[in-house]
């Protein structure tokens, strides 16, 4: 019985996608940093220091969160 439920909710996490949106809007804004940076590389040092921040507020966050 527990390999059905296992399934099933196998099955339900595949369906899911409430979040969906959110990463690729997330990729798109990744990938229009970096088409900056390689076009003007006087942004390039400021893209870096923005992406610095949020790696180090997401790892904060994981920390927290286990």
């Amino acid at each position: 019985m527990t390999r059905i439920n296992n399934l099933l909710l196998t099955l339900k996490i595949w369906k899911d996608t409430k979040g969906q949106d959110l990463i690729e809007y997330a990729l798109m804004a990744g990938f229009v940093a970096v088409a900056a940076g390689a076009i003007m590389p006087s942004v390039s040092n400021s893209i870096s220091t923005i992406f610095s921040k949020i790696a180090s507020s997401m790892t904060s966050a994981a920390a927290q969160g286990s």
